[in-house]
């Protein structure tokens, strides 16, 4: 009896070691990207990931900072009730225990305010504005005249690196982290025609030096640069539009990027398949869905099928899937836990876990 139950036991931990080697080998990163949880989140976090992100295999999870930490190098640029050492070591303790990658996210360059305020780095150091002659309205609206969506850090500020890269190393090191997500997604200002230092230069040029100057500073530690891919986007060419894509010809700076840059490619509404441009160029790239279940599932096939296609050259490329929340911890695992039908984050990322491992 005791040899038919250790049989059964060997056969059920091979059967698992099996599937398990299959997912990595089919999807190398299984990600997840919310914003960092409050201080009265993180245990209901830390039990969400015990028990959903890594009983569905999730292996890297990206968690948005920005200022909700309680920063040594520059206390000034705290938020209030930020998070603390201990409260980030919990985190970090929970992922290495289930074996998930864990990355901080801090916004670089682009998204320094949002709707009618601007954020910390602003607040503390208008200095680095790229563009201060562009007032906050007391109401915002989009579109507006001054195609306000969100500020941006001037690159060329001789500051400005100076006070990011101090938060950038601690946040890292805090994390225990190889690896740093700079955001740049939807960056509308750069250089701008009254920046006296920006104007006139070329802004694939702009950006491209922006994004190199984080990898290389990133690389003196051996970690590895991830971005959103959507300033390398074409938005003209391709009909993608403002918001995915490029309208003021950043997206020349694909051809000028570092290709150790890793590639988060979100399209929300389609299964757009510009995951092929980033690899053909040679970025590592992965797939990000947000909310409609049916576009999430199109894109994981799509990302088996490149897969599956490709020469041996390229398909290490395509590096995975990573659900995209852009809501708190708080109201996601709300709408997580409620199981409601239709679009959803929660849907969505149930729809794109389970379609992994049918395509196994």
């Amino acid at each position: 009896m005791k040899t038919k139950i250790l049989l059964l036991i060997t056969l059920f931990l091979s059967i698992n070691s099996f599937a398990q080697s299959k997912k990595d080998s089919l999807f190398p990163v299984r990600g997840f990207c919310i914003a960092a949880p409050n201080t009265k989140e993180i245990e209901p976090f830390v039990k969400f990931i015990n028990e959903e992100l890594a009983s569905r295999g999730v292996n890297t999870l990206i968690l948005r900072v920005d200022f909700n930490y309680q920063f040594e190098s520059h206390p000034e640029l705290r938020d209030a009730n930020a998070l603390s050492k201990a409260d980030i070591k919990k985190l970090v303790k929970v992922c290495q225990a289930n074996k998930i990658r864990l990355i901080p996210q801090i916004n670089l360059l682009g998204h320094q305010s949002w709707a009618s305020k601007t954020t910390n780095l602003l607040n503390v150091y208008p200095e680095f504005d790229e563009t201060p002659h562009v007032k906050m309205p007391e109401k915002y609206v989009w579109p507006n005249a001054d195609g306000l969506y969100c500020k941006s850090y001037c690159p060329l500020h001789e500051g400005v690196h100076k006070v990011v890269f101090a938060l950038v190393d601690e946040i890292c090191d805090v994390f225990e982290s190889n690896a740093f997500h700079a955001g740049m997604d939807e960056v509308f200002y750069l250089g701008d025609d009254k920046c006296p230092r920006c104007s006139g230069k070329d802004k694939a040029e702009l950006f491209a030096g922006e994004v190199n100057k984080i990898q290389n500073h990133l690389a003196q530690k051996n970690r590895n640069l991830w971005i959103w891919g959507d300033r390398l986007i074409d938005g003209k060419t391709t009909g993608i539009g403002i918001w995915e894509g490029s309208y003021n010809n950043t997206h020349r700076a694909i051809d000028l990027v570092s290709k150790n840059v890793t590639i988060c490619d979100w399209h929300y509404e389609q299964p757009l398949p510009t995951a092929v441009m980033f690899a053909m160029k040679g970025f590592n790239v992965i797939t990000c869905p947000w909310r409609m279940p049916a576009v999430g599932v199109a894109q994981v096939q799509d990302l088996a099928r490149f897969r599956a296609s490709s020469t041996p050259e390229m398909k290490g490329k395509y590096q995975g899937i990573m659900q995209t929340v852009w809501s708190g911890v708080g109201n996601f695992l709300e709408e997580f836990y409620s199981k409601k039908e239709g679009n959803s984050q929660a849907n969505c990322f149930r729809a794109i876990f389970d379609e992994m491992n049918k395509v196994q």
